[in-house]
């Protein structure tokens, strides 16, 4: 699940201790602590959570569920909310000692900007009624996950696709790992950049070509069934006064 278009930027960003904290601000802050008493569409707040909530179909029994680009947790711990045995997976060594933490601790403080050199505190924490001993977590690259890790009857892949340098070769492998019958979750909001993935490997965003939607459809259709689709808002807070608004396409897939 990726965040801000400018930490690509940044060498390896994804093992520094301020993008952990923003991270686990995204994933864990309460919408006030958020936007404080500007106006600020909760609507799009609480992503993480609300990206499992719009799109994994309650009345499907599950007992596994794989969450690919896991980042800090969230997501993996909002669907062990009804399915026993959850397992995150992200490239990222510092987030998943993170999520490790919050599993252990069921609390973990951070640091965000607020304004110049000024800092927010604040304090993630996994809701109590939450078994979090249903999660289990480990380092992983998304386009080669180890070969041994079976199928899942949920498979969550939550803004990670166009963050990939390889998404084709990364929708190739979910055949695999979705159960016969099982759900594959996706949410994109299709944000290709150089810096991340290859022009001639982006889905679609080129001028005369299809749109990546349609790329996305056509990929998967031969292993999966659409069965719903979403447009899912999600606000990222570089500081105080300053958010970005983004709008991923969620889709729920069923595996034929």
């Amino acid at each position: 699940m990726i965040l801000s278009d400018s930490f690509s930027r940044v060498s390896n960003p994804y093992e520094t201790p301020q993008l952990v904290s923003d991270y686990l601000f995204f994933h864990y802050a309460a919408f006030h602590e958020a936007a404080g008493d500007l106006p600020i569409p909760e609507s799009a707040w609480g992503f993480a959570q609300r990206v499992v909530n719009e799109l994994l179909d309650p009345t499907s029994s599950s007992s596994s569920a794989l969450d690919i680009g896991c980042a800090v947790g969230a997501s993996s711990f909002e669907l062990a909310r009804t399915i026993p045995r959850v397992l995150g997976i992200d490239y990222s060594e510092a987030f998943i000692e993170a999520a490790e933490t919050l599993k252990n601790n069921s609390f973990l403080a951070g640091n965000v900007p607020w304004e110049g050199r000024k800092t927010q505190s604040f304090v993630a924490r996994i809701p109590a009624h939450i078994d979090r001993q249903r999660v289990h977590f480990e380092t992983g690259n998304a386009i080669d996950l180890r070969r041994n890790l079976g199928n899942f009857d949920v498979v969550l892949a939550a803004n990670l696709l166009c963050r990939l340098p390889a998404p084709i070769a990364f929708l190739e492998r979910l055949p695999d790992l979705v159960a016969p019958g099982g759900q594959l979750l996706m949410a994109t909001p299709f944000s290709w950049l150089e810096q991340y993935t290859p022009p001639f490997l982006w889905l679609g965003g080129q001028q005369d070509g299809p749109t990546s939607a349609d790329v996305l459809q056509e990929k998967l259709s031969s292993h999966f069934r659409l069965e719903h689709e979403i447009n899912l808002p999600f606000l990222i807070r570089e500081h105080s006064r300053k958010f970005q608004y983004g709008i991923s396409l969620g889709t729920r897939w069923r595996r034929l």
